[in-house]
């Protein structure tokens, strides 16, 4: 296990480095210039130059490289461009918003899912079957901004449910934080709730029809044990796969659910950043989430060992 996971660290650093010169070569790449998004279409070449000697961008993109590896070794992500504040101060005010609308939608993606899938499989060629394959289609198939402002309007605004946009912070009150996440997060988790649900029926039916299970019914073991005891454990693996794979996607995929519902998170910070070339920003906030990712599957094969202690990561065993 430690021999796995000492390599693994060093697979994903290499891949941190190269995710670090894609995202920093890919930024300035990009059209527009951010000095003259700073300073605007009236300044005059010997202003834009000026801006451009203060950010470094008048050096070569090697030398320009370096110096932001070497400050982001010491924990200098920059300021930002756009406005003067440092980015490790921006990415500390909006990345907890994010990432507790990503775990709350994490959380009633399983619930829901897990649920849904058992019933599915437990009721096959009824109407409850029906009826969850009919959710996981609409999941699937219907976009998150059109869910999210269909909710706005009935949920919100209609029926007064839940509050239409704003966020108050989970930490000072926590009831009310939730309240106010309680919506985009049954949005954003929405799609990852029809995977779940579809992936866990698939499982559940493929170990209830195997030889074990039907050896473990003979010896007179009751339905809702075997149900829970091998099919729900088995499943556990899938549910664990998509769920290490989706959170890095929901951190990164928050954007159009932040902007509907008017979070301050990493969606707003990240646009706003594109959309004024604001490259400190940019790469901090590509990177944060290539990490996140890195971390994430790190974390999701260790724990496949702790759903299943039949596998052995690293093929030992």
């Amino acid at each position: 296990m430690i021999r796995y996971i000492f390599t693994k660290l060093w697979q994903s650093a290499l891949t941190l480095v190269l995710a670090s010169v894609v995202v920093f070569i890919g930024v300035r790449a990009l059209p527009g210039d951010p000095a003259l998004a700073m300073a605007g279409e009236e300044a005059s070449p010997e202003q834009l130059a000026a801006i451009r000697s203060q950010l470094g961008l008048d050096q070569s993109i090697p030398a320009q490289y370096f110096a932001f590896v070497g400050k982001m070794l010491h924990g200098d992500l920059g300021n930002s461009t756009r406005t003067g504040t440092a980015v490790r101060d921006l990415i500390g005010t909006t990345l907890p918003v994010t990432l507790w609308l990503s775990v709350y939608a994490i959380v009633v993606a399983v619930l829901v899912g897990i649920l849904f899938g058992v019933i599915a499989e437990r009721f096959r060629g009824r109407w409850p079957e029906w009826l969850t394959n009919g959710f996981a289609l609409i999941g699937l198939s219907v976009p998150n901004f059109w869910l999210g402002i269909l909710a706005i309007l009935y949920l919100a605004v209609t029926l007064g449910w839940f509050p239409a946009s704003g966020y108050v912070d989970v930490i000072a009150n926590p009831l009310r934080g939730l309240y106010y996440l309680t919506l985009p997060a049954l949005i954003l988790g929405t799609s990852l709730a029809a995977v779940i649900m579809r992936q866990t029926r698939a499982s559940m039916i493929e170990t209830m029809s195997t030889d074990y299970v039907r050896t473990a019914k003979a010896k007179g073991l009751g339905g809702g044990r075997v149900l829970f005891r091998y099919g729900l454990r088995n499943s556990l693996i899938v549910v664990v796969t998509i769920v290490g794979l989706q959170l890095g996607g929901l951190i990164s995929g928050a954007v159009v659910t932040e902007r509907i519902f008017a979070l301050p998170g990493f969606g707003k910070l990240t646009l706003d950043a594109v959309f004024t070339r604001d490259y400190p920003v940019i790469q901090a906030v590509v990177l944060i989430i290539t990490l996140s990712y890195i971390v994430i599957n790190l974390a999701v094969d260790v724990l496949y060992s702790v759903v299943n202690p039949r596998i052995r990561v690293g093929g030992n065993n």
